[in-house]
């Protein structure tokens, strides 16, 4: 049987610095991770710079293909065996912009996902990307997810055809969208079978307070561990083919008419 996966959604208050100022604080919660047994750390949207668009007109906050900068995180995961998925605006090698999750692996190599379903001023700065990167870390698939791409449930089921164990989401929720990320991630779980997660964004934003609530849902869609407020933190969950092959091999049940 494959074995349980222990995974890290860190919530993550960047950092003033863009790029520069926040590798560092990426590293520190990487060997933090490690020290919980993570095989797999998820980031929140944007992490490497905050959700802060106009940031963006510089240039050098843009990451591209092979990006030195990213050389301390991939040392930590080489070092620690982790696959660490961080957010940033990234351009591919042909110029297109993508919102982008790059999923960075301890051999060196590195897998990209990018936002599908694009939103607000977001459209004027990325291109929409196609759908969900799908990652296999000890026999486990991952999906990943952007935000926004969790309120579409297209989004995560094209992912459960693909084979999708987990449905990670990099996100930013605010003050008084609680119920709103709950319903999403709740929904995505039960419906596709899966367990989801939530990296969000913490602290103050360019949208707003952060809401929090970085954490797990099982595949039967309720909760299991969260971030216990709005700031920086780590979250660990293990999570086990067992609760997986019980809701997948149950028949829905419809209520009666």
């Amino acid at each position: 049987m494959t074995p349980a996966l222990t995974v890290t959604a860190v919530q993550y208050r960047a950092l003033e610095g863009g790029i520069a100022g926040n590798v560092p604080e990426h590293v520190g919660l990487i060997e933090d991770a490690d020290s919980h047994g993570a095989r797999l750390v998820v980031f929140p949207e944007l992490s490497l710079t905050g959700y802060n668009l106009p940031l963006l007109g510089d240039g050098d906050q843009w990451l591209a293909p092979g990006d030195a900068r990213l050389g301390p995180i991939r040392e930590i995961c080489r070092r620690t065996g982790i696959t660490a998925v961080v957010g940033a605006a990234f351009r591919e090698g042909d110029g297109t912009p993508r919102l982008a999750s790059l999923a960075l692996h301890p051999d060196g190599t590195a897998d990209v996902g990018f936002k599908t379903h694009l939103h607000g001023d977001e459209a004027s700065l990325f291109s929409a990307g196609p759908g969900p990167a799908i990652l296999e870390i000890d026999g486990w698939k991952i999906a990943l997810a952007i935000c926004f791409d969790a309120a579409h449930p297209a989004h995560s089921g094209t992912a459960a055809d693909a084979g999708a164990d987990v449905y990670a989401v990099s996100a930013l929720y605010t003050e008084g969208e609680g119920h709103r990320l709950g319903l999403h991630l709740g929904a995505r779980a039960m419906d596709n079978r899966i367990y989801t997660l939530l990296a969000n964004l913490g602290g103050r934003t360019a949208l707003g307070p952060s809401c929090g609530l970085s954490g797990f849902w099982g595949p039967d869609g309720l909760p299991m561990q969260h971030a216990s407020g709005t700031g920086t933190e780590v979250v660990t969950a293990v999570l086990r083919r067992g609760p997986l092959e019980r809701y997948r091999n149950e028949p829905y049940r419809h209520a009666a008419g």
